[in-house]
């Protein structure tokens, strides 16, 4: 346990490209009062089981993933560590990711690490939408069952790895079906052609390769289906997103699809595993059809969120995932809180 309150720098690499995040405790009333903003809706019972291990454990174990709007000068407050101080840990698990970490201990640093958080307008849920959404319920359970509560106590506060926008790469979200709702795969071909430009692509892997472009593995052959305009609304933050087209155009319109999150005729395979996981998938009869989407980008997230709109079901995929137990957050008040800190 540290003897003194401060940040600390927790990087991850993949793939030659290194992300560098702050370890920081964020203020449940933060995200109820919409300075931390979501782009996903949460279910109940997820949040209650996430509540549970919080409640059980009287720490926060596993960090959640947030994003700010890069600042220069937090970038070089970082690298100013980063190129000066040996880390604290530095190993690469077993999935071939590096994960490295510092321990900020100069003061002014912190200081001023606090200082330009502070002036930060928003900060951004990137993955973790249910573990934020059970810190702020297990945050304002404690604060009513607290007849002296002041805002300080530790368990206003939950665990988070925060980083500049500007260094996250969303990976694709891709989708696959187990039937083609009645119809023959030529007769599929046809009725995507009323609303995409269809391009037969080979037996090789095809990867979409801008918005609104999309990948099909059908029947052994990949295809590239473009979205004809105006099948989409430029203009609507929620409409123009791949997935939402996917949904409308294909999904629901073509395949029968209506609700993402309660058929039983859809999977949903991260990008992370690549596209051969889902001809893999086709080929073995498990499934009928295969659709890989271009990645949205973190300007659209931030978009969506900041017009307090929600993406649809299973949208991002942020890889590499945060380690659990590198840092751990009681919710104790230690004896900081008492006029010297044992933090």
């Amino acid at each position: 346990q540290d003897d003194k309150e401060h940040y600390y720098i927790y990087a991850q690499t993949m793939d030659g490209r290194t992300q560098y995040g702050l370890v920081a405790c964020c203020h449940f009333e933060d995200y109820v009062n919409g300075k931390i903003k979501k782009h996903e809706l949460t279910r109940t019972e997820k949040e209650n089981d996430r509540m549970i291990h919080v409640r059980n454990q009287n720490a926060n174990l596993e960090p959640v993933f947030f994003a700010y709007p890069a600042v220069k000068e937090m970038d070089e407050i970082v690298h100013s560590v980063v190129d000066h101080q040996e880390p604290e840990y530095d190993y690469v698990a077993e999935d071939g990711f590096g994960h490295h970490f510092w321990v900020i201990n100069d003061d002014k640093l912190n200081a001023r690490i606090t200082e330009i958080f502070s002036k930060i307008p928003a900060l951004y849920v990137a993955d973790g939408h249910h573990r934020t959404a059970a810190a702020a319920r297990v945050g304002q359970e404690k604060k009513e069952q607290n007849p002296h509560h002041t805002g300080n106590e530790e368990y206003n506060y939950f665990l988070a790895v925060i980083f500049p926008d500007d260094q996250l790469k969303i990976i694709d979200y891709n989708r696959v079906v187990k039937d083609l709702n009645g119809l023959t795969p030529e007769q599929l071909l046809a009725k995507l052609g009323e609303s995409f430009e269809v391009k037969e692509e080979g037996t090789s892997i095809y990867k979409p390769s801008k918005l609104h472009n999309f990948s099909m593995y059908l029947a052994g052959k990949w295809y590239s289906l473009t979205a004809k305009p105006g099948t989409y609304n430029d203009a609507d933050p929620i409409g123009v997103l791949d997935v939402t087209i996917l949904s409308n155009l294909v999904l629901d319109k073509i395949l029968g699809i209506k609700d993402l999150r309660t058929s039983n005729r859809i999977d949903f395979v991260g990008g992370i595993r690549g596209l051969g996981e889902l001809q893999k998938r086709v080929d073995s009869g498990e499934m009928a059809v295969a659709f890989a989407l271009y990645p949205v980008s973190m300007k659209q997230l931030i978009n969506i969120a900041d017009t307090g709109n929600i993406m649809p079901p299973k949208t991002t995929w942020f890889e590499p995932k945060l380690r659990s137990g590198l840092v751990i957050h009681s919710l104790e008040d230690c004896e900081c809180k008492k006029g010297s800190c044992g933090k």
